[in-house]
C-alpha cells in the first residue's frame, strides 16, 4: 500500500511539474537587461559603456540578462532560447555572447555563439564562472561579480591573457583533487532521460551477458556508451562509478553464468544449430559474429545564433 501511494504521489508530482509555466523571454531593451534588479544604476551604465566599446572594436555582441527565476527550467535551455530569440552576434558570424544570471535559483550561464566557441571555449567560460563570478555572488555582490565576469570575457575575446584564469582553484587539504560536475537538469528531465538511456544500454548489456560468443563483442562495444551517456543523468562522478561497475561486473557475471546448464546449452545450440532461444529471445550465429531478434513487438541582435556552447554554474 505504501509503495502504491509513493508511485501515485510521484505521478502527481510529475504531472504538476509538467504544467508549470515556462520562464518568459524578456524584450531586448539594451546590452544590459536587469529584470531581477540586482545591479545598481551606476553598474548598468558602466557595463553598457564597456560592452558598446567592445562591439565597436570587434563587432562582437555581448549582452547581460538577469531574471529572478526561470521556474525550474534548465538554465542551458533557457539561455539558448534567449540567445536565439535575441539573435546576438552578426548574421553569418554568430559572434555573440550572453550572460544569464538567475538570483532566486542561484544559477548562471555564459552562452557562446558558434563563431566565438573557438575563442571563448567552454572550459574558459567555466573558469570565469567558478573563479571570477561565483565568489562575488556568494558574498551577495552582483555588481562586482557581473562586471568582473564581463571584463574577463572581453579580455579573452580581445586576445588578452588572464593569469588568474590559467590555474584551477587550489585543492583543499584532504581533498582527492577530483571535481565532478553534476548535470543541471530538472528532476523530471533527469528521470525521463535516465529511463531512456539506461533502458537502452541496459538492454544491450543484458543481451551481451546472456549471449554466448557475441556477448564479448557487445562488452567492448558498450564501454564508450557506459562512459559517456550516464554523465547526462548522474554527472561525471556517477558516470565513472557506472563505468567501473560495468567493466568489472559484466565479465564477472558472464563467467558465473558460463557454468550454468542453460548457458552451456545455448552455446552448444549456436555451434550446432546456428541458433538458440534464451529468455524469450531468439539468437542466431553468422559469419561475422551473430544477431538477435525478439519474439515480440535600441540595441538589437544582428542575426547570430548559438548551438549550446558555453558553461553553466551555481552558487
Amino acid at each position: 500500500m505504501r509503495t502504491s501511494s509513493r508511485i501515485i504521489a510521484l505521478f502527481l508530482l510529475l504531472l504538476a511539474v509538467s504544467f508549470l509555466p515556462a520562464a518568459e523571454i524578456p524584450y531586448l531593451t539594451g546590452r544590459v537587461t536587469d529584470d531581477a534588479e540586482i545591479l545598481s544604476e551606476t553598474t548598468r551604465q558602466s557595463l553598457t559603456t564597456i560592452l558598446k566599446g567592445h562591439e565597436d572594436r570587434t563587432g562582437n555582441q555581448v549582452a547581460v540578462l538577469t531574471i529572478p527565476t526561470i521556474a525550474g527550467e534548465s538554465i542551458e535551455e533557457y539561455a539558448l532560447e534567449v540567445f536565439n530569440t535575441w539573435k546576438l552576434g552578426q548574421q553569418g558570424q554568430d559572434n555573440g555572447v550572453l550572460i544569464v544570471v538567475v538570483p532566486n535559483d542561484r544559477k548562471m550561464r555564459i552562452e557562446v555563439g558558434y563563431g566565438l566557441e573557438a575563442t571563448l571555449t567552454d572550459a574558459q567560460a567555466g573558469r570565469i564562472i567558478r573563479n571570477v563570478m561565483t565568489p562575488e555572488f556568494k558574498n551577495g555582490n552582483f555588481d562586482n561579480g557581473i562586471t568582473d565576469g564581463v571584463k574577463a570575457i572581453i579580455d579573452i575575446l580581445e586576445g588578452g591573457a588572464l593569469p588568474d584564469m590559467e590555474a584551477e582553484p587550489a585543492v583543499s587539504e584532504g581533498s582527492s583533487g577530483l571535481e565532478f560536475d553534476v548535470p543541471d537538469l530538472p528532476v523530471t528531465e533527469r528521470i525521463l532521460l535516465g529511463a531512456f538511456i539506461f533502458g537502452i544500454i541496459g538492454l544491450f548489456t543484458v543481451i551481451g551477458v546472456i549471449t554466448p560468443g557475441v556477448g564479448w563483442f557487445l562488452y567492448v562495444f558498450l564501454i564508450p556508451f557506459w562512459a559517456m551517456f550516464p554523465i547526462i543523468v548522474v554527472g561525471t562522478g556517477g558516470a565513472l562509478i557506472c563505468l567501473i561497475t560495468y567493466i568489472i561486473g559484466f565479465p564477472v557475471i558472464k563467467l558465473i553464468l558460463k557454468n550454468t546448464a542453460w548457458y552451456k546449452k545455448a552455446g552448444k545450440d549456436l555451434r550446432t544449430k546456428g541458433k538458440a532461444s534464451i529468455g524469450g529471445f531468439s539468437f542466431s550465429s553468422g559469419g561475422s559474429g551473430g544477431s538477435w531478434s525478439s519474439g515480440s513487438s535600441g540595441f538589437s541582435g544582428g542575426g547570430g545564433s548559438s548551438g549550446g556552447g558555453g558553461s553553466s554554474g551555481s552558487w
